[in-house]
C-alpha cells in the first residue's frame, strides 16, 4: 500500500499492516416506485422490494457531499466543491442520488448531517433539509461534528491529528485530535485560530488534514516544525465517513431530536473574527 514519505516520514502507520417539508415534496415529486436494485443481489428479486438506506448530507463548507448507505454498503456517493451556491445544488444533488439508486423518501431509514462548525449558509441549509426530512417522516436524525467527519477518513498515525475547516479571512476552524485503539477521538475543542498561530503550536510530529488551502500547504512546506501533510484522497471529508459514524450511533441507540438540534458555531453570525 502507497504510503509517501512526505506525509508519514520513515515511520510505517498501522494500518499499512494490519426548511425540511416542501423540500421533501420536490423530492417526491416525479420519482418512481422502488424496483429491484440490479447492484446487489441483496435485492435481486422477481417483483420490486423496497430497500432502506440512510441519507448523509455535508453542506458545512465550499466541498459539499452526500451518500446513501444502508448500513453495510455506499450505494451512492458524491463529493464536489460549490462556489456558495448550497441553496440551489443541494435538493437536485438528492433528487439525483435517489434517481440513481431507484430511491424514494419513504425508504429513508435515517438522516445525519454535518452539524459543524463551517458555513453559516452553509450549515443552515443543510441542518433545514435533514431536520426536514427527519421530522416528515418521523426517522431518526444524527447531527455529527464536522471535524469528526474529516478524521474518520483518516489513518492511525503516530502523533497527533488536526482537522481543519477554511473559514474566510486567512483564518481556518482547527481541531486537535489523538489516537484511541486505532480510533481518532478529540484531544481539545475546535478554535478559530490562523494558520501560522496553528503551525507556531506544533511540539511534536503532527498530521494536518482536512481544508487546506494554498497558502497552508505553502506554510506547512515551509517550516522547519515536525508537520506532515495528509494525502488529499484521506484528507477529502466525505459523507459515506458521516454514515458510517452515524450508523454506528444509530446501533447505539443514540439518535438526536430534530427538534433540539443546532448548528454548532464557533462565533456569531455577522461579528468579525477577533
Amino acid at each position: 500500500m502507497f504510503c509517501p514519505k512526505n506525509v508519514y516520514g520513515l515511520h510505517s502507520p498501522s494500518w499499512m499492516t494490519t426548511s425540511g417539508s416542501w423540500r421533501l415534496k420536490r423530492l417526491a415529486n416525479g420519482m418512481s416506485p422502488c424496483s429491484k436494485f440490479s447492484g446487489s443481489k441483496r435485492w435481486e428479486t422477481d417483483s420490486a422490494k423496497e430497500h432502506s438506506v440512510l441519507l448523509a448530507l455535508d453542506t458545512a463548507s465550499q466541498f459539499m457531499s452526500l451518500a446513501l448507505h444502508d448500513g453495510r454498503q455506499i450505494w451512492y456517493e458524491s463529493t464536489w466543491r460549490t462556489a456558495n451556491n448550497h441553496t440551489v445544488e443541494l435538493t437536485p444533488a438528492i433528487r439525483q442520488a435517489f434517481k440513481q439508486t431507484e430511491t424514494v423518501p419513504a425508504n429513508l431509514k435515517a438522516v445525519a448531517v454535518a452539524q459543524g462548525p463551517g458555513s453559516f449558509t452553509g450549515l443552515r441549509i443543510g441542518l433545514g433539509v435533514a431536520k426536514g426530512l427527519a421530522t416528515a417522516l418521523n426517522i431518526p436524525l444524527i447531527a455529527v461534528p464536522t471535524p469528526d467527519i474529516i478524521v474518520a477518513g483518516v489513518p492511525p498515525f503516530h502523533g497527533p491529528l488536526v482537522a481543519v475547516l477554511q473559514v474566510g479571512r486567512g483564518r481556518v476552524c482547527a481541531q486537535r485530535y489523538r489516537l484511541n485503539k486505532d480510533t481518532w477521538v478529540s484531544a481539545a475543542p475546535a478554535q478559530i485560530t490562523t494558520w501560522d498561530d496553528l503551525i507556531e503550536g506544533v511540539e511534536q510530529e503532527t498530521l494536518f488534514a482536512g481544508e487546506i488551502d494554498d497558502a497552508g500547504h505553502n506554510l506547512l512546506d515551509a517550516t522547519e516544525r515536525p508537520v506532515r501533510i495528509s494525502p488529499g484522497a484521506y484528507a477529502l471529508r466525505r459523507a459515506g465517513f458521516l454514515a458510517e459514524i452515524a450508523w454506528a450511533r444509530i446501533d447505539a441507540d443514540d439518535t438526536d431530536d430534530p427538534a433540539q438540534v443546532t448548528p454548532i458555531y464557533l462565533h456569531q453570525p455577522g461579528v468579525p473574527h477577533p
